[in-house]
């Protein structure tokens, strides 16, 4: 069997149970993160360790427990200190560049504007970008392939194991977020989900059992889709 070009890491970091992502090719000795915070240079010099460079940065949302920021009193290290030890391209949905800039104060010329559809290549790895509108205007998803492989859906603060993003802070959308979750819901059953906080026993799991067991994924209808939120 042909060795795998894929360079996956999931990295716990910080006091909110985040979950950071490196991601590239062992083929081309380039990683991405997704969503660098709370421990950014501890991301950059663990792909380093490996014989990898940082070349971008995926941000599934600005929320600052993702990109760094000001937030219940604490100051997180996040996009700025990517960009000061490496200026390279942050690559975001174009719905959610915007805030990004104003919470993190990075510049218009550090982004990489994306739609829903785009995908990045590195080696014999495809990232396609997931617009799943929701939790943000502009969050989204990536999904990690290598022929052959089951695919790795990072899900950021979308999809959790058992559960999904909140809906009810600024620039939230129920009715996107039930529209998010049932195209996430046509993924292969052997895709494996990688969420953005660990908020179950397990860090992964996979979307044929979160099609079963996993009640905001399998809702029905909109509106029983907003009972299962409380609405």
């Amino acid at each position: 069997m042909a060795e795998s070009d894929l360079y996956f890491e999931q990295v716990p970091v910080g006091q909110m149970a985040n979950l950071a992502y490196l991601v590239g090719s062992r083929e081309s000795r380039e990683a991405l993160i997704v969503d660098p915070a709370w421990s950014v240079d501890g991301l950059i010099d663990r792909a380093e360790e490996q014989g990898m460079k940082v070349v971008g940065a995926l941000i599934t949302h600005y929320h600052q427990d993702h990109v760094g920021g000001e937030i219940f009193g604490m100051q997180i290290e996040g996009v700025s200190r990517l960009l000061e030890r490496h200026p390279v391209p942050l690559y975001v949905n174009e719905n959610e560049a915007d805030g990004l800039l104003q919470i993190t104060g990075a510049s218009e010329s550090d982004l990489a504007r994306k739609a829903g559809g785009d995908s990045i290549e590195m080696g014999q790895i495809r990232i396609r970008l997931l617009h799943t509108p929701g939790h943000t205007p502009g969050s989204q998803c990536f999904m990690v392939e290598e022929q052959g492989t089951p695919g790795r859906l990072v899900a950021g603060d979308t999809l959790f194991l058992g559960s999904c993003g909140r809906v009810d802070l600024p620039g939230a959308d129920p009715e996107a977020m039930y529209h998010s979750l049932s195209a996430l819901g046509r993924l292969p059953d052997d895709t494996v989900l990688y969420p953005g906080h660990l908020y179950s026993s397990e860090p992964y799991g996979s979307m044929g059992e979160q099609k079963r067991s996993n009640p905001f994924l399998s809702a029905a209808s909109l509106d029983q889709f907003l009972m299962y939120m409380g609405g």
